[in-house]
Protein backbone atom coordinates (compact mmCIF):
# COMPACT_ATOMS: atom_id res chain seq x y z
CA UNK A 1 0.00 0.00 0.00
CA UNK A 2 2.75 2.33 0.91
CA UNK A 3 4.74 1.89 -2.25
CA UNK A 4 1.71 2.15 -4.54
CA UNK A 5 1.22 5.90 -2.27
CA UNK A 6 4.24 6.86 -3.41
CA UNK A 7 4.64 6.02 -7.03
CA UNK A 8 1.39 7.45 -7.04
CA UNK A 9 2.63 10.84 -5.71
CA UNK A 10 6.12 10.44 -7.77
CA UNK A 11 4.11 9.74 -10.98
CA UNK A 12 1.71 13.03 -9.69
CA UNK A 13 4.69 15.34 -9.72
CA UNK A 14 6.13 14.13 -12.46
CA UNK A 15 2.98 14.96 -14.21
CA UNK A 16 2.27 18.27 -12.80
CA UNK A 17 6.53 19.40 -13.34
CA UNK A 18 6.64 18.14 -16.94
CA UNK A 19 7.66 20.49 -19.76
CA UNK A 20 5.20 22.02 -22.31
CA UNK A 21 5.48 21.11 -25.74
CA UNK A 22 4.96 23.93 -28.36
CA UNK A 23 4.72 24.85 -31.88
CA UNK A 24 7.33 26.02 -33.82
CA UNK A 25 8.10 29.92 -34.51
CA UNK A 26 9.22 32.68 -31.96
CA UNK A 27 6.23 32.81 -29.05
CA UNK A 28 7.64 35.70 -27.38
CA UNK A 29 8.91 38.29 -30.50
CA UNK A 30 9.54 40.86 -28.35
CA UNK A 31 12.85 42.01 -26.00
CA UNK A 32 12.20 43.10 -22.48
CA UNK A 33 11.35 46.47 -21.59
CA UNK A 34 13.19 48.52 -19.28
CA UNK A 35 12.57 51.93 -18.19
CA UNK A 36 13.75 54.27 -14.88
CA UNK A 37 12.36 52.98 -11.69
CA UNK A 38 8.83 55.08 -10.87
CA UNK A 39 9.98 54.75 -6.79
CA UNK A 40 13.72 54.85 -6.10
CA UNK A 41 13.46 54.91 -2.37
CA UNK A 42 14.29 51.80 -0.65
CA UNK A 43 11.67 49.04 0.56
CA UNK A 44 12.02 46.46 3.45
CA UNK A 45 11.02 42.84 2.40
CA UNK A 46 11.94 39.86 4.40
CA UNK A 47 14.73 41.24 6.82
CA UNK A 48 16.55 42.53 3.70
CA UNK A 49 16.33 46.16 1.92
CA UNK A 50 15.57 46.53 -1.48
CA UNK A 51 16.10 49.04 -3.87
CA UNK A 52 14.84 49.30 -7.39
CA UNK A 53 16.75 50.09 -10.36
CA UNK A 54 14.52 50.09 -13.09
CA UNK A 55 11.29 49.12 -13.98
CA UNK A 56 11.00 45.93 -16.18
CA UNK A 57 9.07 43.74 -18.39
CA UNK A 58 8.87 41.03 -20.27
CA UNK A 59 7.00 38.23 -21.73
CA UNK A 60 9.22 35.12 -22.64
CA UNK A 61 9.51 31.39 -23.03
CA UNK A 62 10.33 29.47 -19.73
CA UNK A 63 13.21 27.53 -20.58
CA UNK A 64 13.91 26.28 -16.90
CA UNK A 65 12.76 26.49 -13.36
CA UNK A 66 14.57 25.65 -10.67
CA UNK A 67 13.85 25.96 -6.72
CA UNK A 68 15.54 27.27 -3.81
CA UNK A 69 14.87 26.54 -0.70
CA UNK A 70 18.49 26.33 1.30
CA UNK A 71 20.94 28.65 -0.21
CA UNK A 72 21.06 32.59 0.55
CA UNK A 73 18.92 34.22 -1.84
CA UNK A 74 16.20 31.65 -1.06
CA UNK A 75 14.99 33.57 2.10
CA UNK A 76 14.45 36.42 -0.68
CA UNK A 77 13.65 34.47 -4.24
CA UNK A 78 12.36 30.54 -4.21
CA UNK A 79 13.04 30.35 -8.23
CA UNK A 80 14.99 31.30 -10.82
CA UNK A 81 13.35 31.12 -14.18
CA UNK A 82 16.13 30.93 -17.54
CA UNK A 83 13.57 32.75 -19.70
CA UNK A 84 13.87 32.90 -24.30
CA UNK A 85 12.56 35.60 -26.25
CA UNK A 86 13.03 36.27 -29.66
CA UNK A 87 14.59 33.18 -32.07
CA UNK A 88 14.80 31.67 -28.04
CA UNK A 89 11.49 30.80 -27.78
CA UNK A 90 11.27 29.33 -31.43
CA UNK A 91 11.07 25.18 -30.51
CA UNK A 92 13.38 25.05 -34.07
CA UNK A 93 16.20 26.97 -32.43
CA UNK A 94 15.93 25.42 -28.87
CA UNK A 95 15.75 21.50 -30.20
CA UNK A 96 19.07 22.19 -30.79
CA UNK A 97 20.49 22.92 -27.46
CA UNK A 98 20.64 21.07 -23.74
CA UNK A 99 19.66 23.97 -21.14
CA UNK A 100 20.13 23.38 -17.15
CA UNK A 101 19.91 25.37 -14.35
CA UNK A 102 21.72 24.96 -10.90
CA UNK A 103 23.33 26.85 -8.30
CA UNK A 104 21.41 30.15 -9.41
CA UNK A 105 23.43 29.70 -13.21
CA UNK A 106 21.23 28.70 -15.74
CA UNK A 107 24.12 26.43 -19.07
CA UNK A 108 23.02 26.15 -22.64
CA UNK A 109 25.11 23.89 -25.35
CA UNK A 110 24.30 23.03 -28.58
CA UNK A 111 26.40 20.59 -30.68
CA UNK A 112 25.54 22.34 -33.76
CA UNK A 113 24.94 26.19 -33.33
CA UNK A 114 21.49 27.02 -34.69
CA UNK A 115 22.40 31.20 -34.39
CA UNK A 116 25.46 32.69 -33.48
CA UNK A 117 26.15 33.13 -29.61
CA UNK A 118 25.44 36.49 -28.67
CA UNK A 119 21.87 36.09 -30.19
CA UNK A 120 21.93 33.16 -27.66
CA UNK A 121 23.39 35.79 -24.78
CA UNK A 122 21.19 38.52 -25.88
CA UNK A 123 17.67 36.78 -26.05
CA UNK A 124 17.80 34.52 -22.78
CA UNK A 125 18.80 34.64 -19.63
CA UNK A 126 18.67 33.06 -15.50
CA UNK A 127 16.53 35.72 -13.91
CA UNK A 128 16.16 35.59 -10.09
CA UNK A 129 12.27 36.26 -8.87
CA UNK A 130 11.66 38.14 -5.51
CA UNK A 131 8.00 37.35 -5.40
CA UNK A 132 5.79 41.00 -4.30
CA UNK A 133 3.11 38.65 -2.99
CA UNK A 134 1.69 35.59 -1.90
CA UNK A 135 -0.18 35.41 -4.98
CA UNK A 136 2.89 36.28 -7.07
CA UNK A 137 4.65 33.50 -5.57
CA UNK A 138 2.10 30.68 -5.84
CA UNK A 139 1.83 31.94 -9.39
CA UNK A 140 5.35 31.34 -10.22
CA UNK A 141 6.04 27.93 -8.41
CA UNK A 142 3.06 26.85 -10.87
CA UNK A 143 5.17 27.77 -13.81
CA UNK A 144 6.20 24.75 -16.06
CA UNK A 145 8.80 25.07 -18.65
CA UNK A 146 7.87 25.30 -21.89
CA UNK A 147 5.03 27.69 -21.08
CA UNK A 148 5.17 31.56 -21.87
CA UNK A 149 4.64 34.38 -19.20
CA UNK A 150 4.55 38.03 -18.75
CA UNK A 151 6.13 39.00 -15.71
CA UNK A 152 6.28 42.64 -14.91
CA UNK A 153 7.93 44.38 -11.92
CA UNK A 154 11.42 46.08 -10.85
CA UNK A 155 14.81 44.97 -10.97
CA UNK A 156 16.23 45.61 -8.03
CA UNK A 157 19.27 45.65 -5.34
CA UNK A 158 18.73 43.90 -1.98
CA UNK A 159 20.82 44.18 0.99
CA UNK A 160 20.75 41.92 4.21
CA UNK A 161 21.23 43.26 7.51
CA UNK A 162 24.51 41.05 7.80
CA UNK A 163 26.17 42.54 4.80
CA UNK A 164 25.11 40.46 2.26
CA UNK A 165 24.01 42.20 -1.35
CA UNK A 166 22.53 41.01 -4.41
CA UNK A 167 22.18 43.59 -7.93
CA UNK A 168 20.45 43.13 -10.42
CA UNK A 169 21.94 43.29 -14.38
CA UNK A 170 20.69 46.26 -16.12
CA UNK A 171 21.46 44.92 -19.34
CA UNK A 172 20.97 41.51 -21.66
CA UNK A 173 24.21 41.39 -23.38
CA UNK A 174 26.35 40.38 -20.18
CA UNK A 175 27.62 36.92 -19.17
CA UNK A 176 28.89 35.67 -16.33
CA UNK A 177 29.09 36.45 -12.31
CA UNK A 178 26.26 39.52 -11.66
CA UNK A 179 24.64 39.14 -15.31
CA UNK A 180 21.57 37.54 -14.01
CA UNK A 181 18.05 39.95 -12.96
CA UNK A 182 16.78 40.15 -9.71
CA UNK A 183 13.36 40.65 -10.58
CA UNK A 184 10.86 42.31 -7.66
CA UNK A 185 7.82 39.81 -9.37
CA UNK A 186 4.67 42.08 -9.11
CA UNK A 187 2.73 40.26 -11.53
CA UNK A 188 3.06 37.19 -13.07
CA UNK A 189 0.48 35.44 -16.15
CA UNK A 190 1.35 32.82 -18.37
CA UNK A 191 0.14 33.69 -21.64
CA UNK A 192 0.48 30.39 -24.07
CA UNK A 193 -1.22 30.46 -26.88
Amino acid sequence: MVVAIVAALTGLWWWQGRPVTQPPGMLAPEDPLQAPPEAPAPWTFRNHSLTALARFELRARVLGVERYRFDRPAELSPVDFALGWGPMSDSRILDAFSIQQRDRWYFWSSPRMPIPEAEVIAHSANMHLIPATPLVEKRLLAVKPGQVVALRGQLVRADGKDGWHWVSSLTRTDTGDGSCEVIWVESVRVTDR
